[in-house]
């Protein structure tokens, strides 16, 4: 069309948004709207409407680029400056707040009506909002902050914006959804469920408690999984019974008590009472194996941090010393130029770097202890020359240090292999504290009595955790088929003596019990009725049903005389090849069908947490804190958002 002579029309009739990019033109008795980004030509007659210009707006590219670019520049220039605001906290007059600095509703509308329209869905954003809270541990009264409420205003203004109490009621209604799901979860479990049971604190008020309990399990796919249950604030002044009778109304809230294999507990004495009035009301229903002999579980990382403990209080003397030592050579270049000529004058050829330690974390003091023993004939000769240096250890101290370190890094060695393992399953733990109580047993020989007192009150700590661990740890370790009984007869003969053998027929014993109650607990034990049943009842509709009979045939051939179990089978055949990256549940994943019965009591023994703690609390002297945002809050919503968290991330995680 020839548009030489074309008039552009203005007329304040043209009330949509659309003609902000288009220009009417008239051209005789004809009207037409230009694009003013591409300048595309479409029907501008008053009979035609507006549609057709809406939908070349959604598709005009031209349009689209310059629209994002100008919107950068829109929203450079409508942003909160935050840099020097500080948040009053949410006021009656929040919309007059939000114009003031720099939302515009009347700007943002015009611009939202120029985008591509879609449906808002407010319901499902604001549960987006309650779920990102849980998820990254945020507290709840972000949505009351102004520069929270401007950048959502900003983002979308279809969005209306909750208040704290109302995102605290979609984070409870999303811990309900997320509740049925791990109930249905764990009600098709293949096998038991093992309980781990921690206290945490609050950051700011120490005094408050609370329990937290954790499911272990082994699911249908082999996979070790866990899922915080309950996270319940613990009175003070409640007694043990109190505590028991709390976490057995948990286990039937959960409809577990019935699943339950074994808990693991902190090593103390209060822990013990709890554990064991829980045995108590769990074997009187027959819900145990074993008569419980495999229930009560101490955590073997809090039992090497307690004897961690016990070393650093023997050095409760030199640890001062060592402190000021390294705070002295730090407190100016010159002081420390002197040091590094000492070490120097020495032949001192260590790297480590000399810093202090944080008491609340173990492996840190172990650290400030190896540095500054290795710099140990620096600070004599920093003695020696510097009169205002009077901190230094006497030669005696030194020597008890570095003992005692060696003590420390052994701990250490063993703590790390215990939390860092790929594979973090029951059997792992066996070896590595075999290897603790021979290094005990050891220590206790050393000729300095204050060594040997040492080591003889931390080989009582471990003697109490043997003594009710032990079997577990055993039996835990035959049922890995690169160790089998080999790694029981190796080990045993050297912490047991001439003893051993008894010990060694104890733990086959227990074995063999176990085995048979799984096997009579087992679907396969009610075969032959099975099968009975089923040939009674063929009628001969398929082919298949007659053959019935051949499986019953079958399963009578492998029962007969001379046959073996699983577990003789699995003792008798070599062992399997030891690799590091050996994953024990992947081989009984294989290997369940050729052990039927032997599977289901390693899905349940495997399982077992021989630890509780988490690798990044792996030497915190201290119990686990709760957040200071979410401790202020009400006792039931603590619950929901730290069981969601723990649900929602292992759910991103899979």
């Amino acid at each position: 069309m020839d548009m030489s002579e074309a008039v552009i029309v203005k007329s304040s009739r043209l009330k949509s948004v659309v003609w902000n990019d288009f220009d009417r033109i008239k051209k005789g008795d004809t009207f037409v709207a230009v694009c003013r980004h591409c300048k595309k030509k479409l029907s501008g007659s008053s009979t035609s409407g507006t549609s057709h210009l809406r939908n070349h707006l959604i598709r005009c590219q031209r349009r689209s680029n310059q629209f994002i670019s100008s919107s950068r520049e829109k929203r450079k220039e409508a942003t909160l400056a935050i840099t020097n605001y500080v948040d009053p906290g949410p006021k009656k007059d929040d919309v007059l707040n939000l114009v003031n600095i720099g939302f515009n509703p009347e700007k943002l509308k015009e611009e939202t009506s120029n985008t591509l329209s879609y449906n808002f869905d407010q319901r499902r954003s604001r549960f987006d909002l309650a779920r990102m809270i849980i998820l990254h541990g945020y507290p709840l009264a972000m949505v009351e902050h102004v520069g929270f409420r401007v950048f959502v205003k900003n983002l979308h203004p279809l969005f209306e914006l909750v208040t704290c109490n109302k995102v605290e009621t979609d984070c409870l209604e999303i811990y309900a959804k997320e509740k049925q799901k791990v109930n249905e979860l764990l009600d098709k479990l293949p096998g038991k469920v093992s309980l781990s049971a921690d206290m945490w604190t609050a950051s700011d008020h120490q005094e408050s408690a609370y329990l937290c309990l954790t499911a272990h399990y082994i699911d249908e796919s082999w996979q070790l999984n866990k899922k915080v249950l309950n996270f319940m604030f613990v009175d003070p002044s409640h007694t043990e019974d109190l505590h028991s009778e709390t976490i057995m109304t948990c286990l039937m809230d959960w409809d577990i008590d019935r699943k339950l294999f074994s808990m693991t507990f902190d090593c103390s004495s209060t822990s013990d009472y709890i554990s064991l009035r829980i045995r108590d009301r769990l074997s009187q229903n027959r819900f145990l194996y074993c008569n419980g002999q495999l229930f009560d579980v101490s955590c073997a990382v809090d039992l090497l941090n307690l004897m961690a403990q016990d070393a650093l209080e023997a050095l409760c003397s030199i640890l001062p010393k060592i402190r000021d030592s390294i705070q002295y050579i730090k407190q100016s270049r010159e002081v420390q130029a002197k040091f590094n000529d000492m070490a120097e004058q020495g032949k001192v050829q260590s790297q480590k770097v000399l810093s202090l330690d944080n008491p609340a974390q173990w492996n840190l003091t172990y650290a400030m202890l190896g540095a500054a023993i290795e710099y140990r004939e620096a600070f004599s000769r920093l003695q020696e020359s510097d009169v205002g240096y009077t901190a230094c250890p006497t030669e005696e101290e030194w020597s008890r240090s570095c003992t005692i370190t060696g003590f420390l890094k052994f701990f250490f060695e063993v703590t790390n292999v215990l939390t860092k393992s790929n594979f973090p399953t029951a059997n792992i733990f066996f070896p590595e504290l075999c290897d603790v109580h021979l290094q005990l047993m050891e220590w206790f020989k050393n000729s300095d009595d204050y060594i040997k007192a040492l080591a003889f009150k931390m080989r009582t700590k471990f003697e109490e955790y043997w003594d009710k661990c032990g079997l577990a740890l055993a039996v835990s370790a035959i049922l890995d088929p690169r160790f089998k009984m080999k790694l029981v007869e190796y080990y045993y003969p050297q912490i047991y003596g001439v003893v051993s053998q008894q010990r060694i027929d104890d733990v086959m014993n227990c074995v063999k019990a176990l085995y048979n109650e799984h096997m009579i607990c087992s679907p396969l034990a009610s075969m032959d009725e099975g099968l009975a049943w089923q040939v009674g009842s063929s009628s001969g509709k398929d082919g298949r049903d007659r053959l019935m009979g051949f499986d019953k045939f079958l399963h009578e051939a492998s029962e007969s005389e001379g046959s073996k179990s699983d577990l003789e089978k699995y003792l008798e055949e070599p062992l399997f090849p030891r690799n590091a990256e050996f994953n024990v549940l992947n081989w009984w994943k294989v290997h369940s069908p050729r052990y039927p019965i032997l599977s289901i009591m390693a899905r349940n023994v495997l399982g077992i947490p021989m630890s509780k703690v988490a690798s990044d609390c792996a030497f915190r002297t201290g119990r686990r804190v709760v957040d200071r945002e979410w401790s202020s809050l009400k006792p039931a919503t603590i619950e929901a958002l730290v069981c969601s968290q723990d649900w929602i991330r292992s759910e991103l995680e899979s």
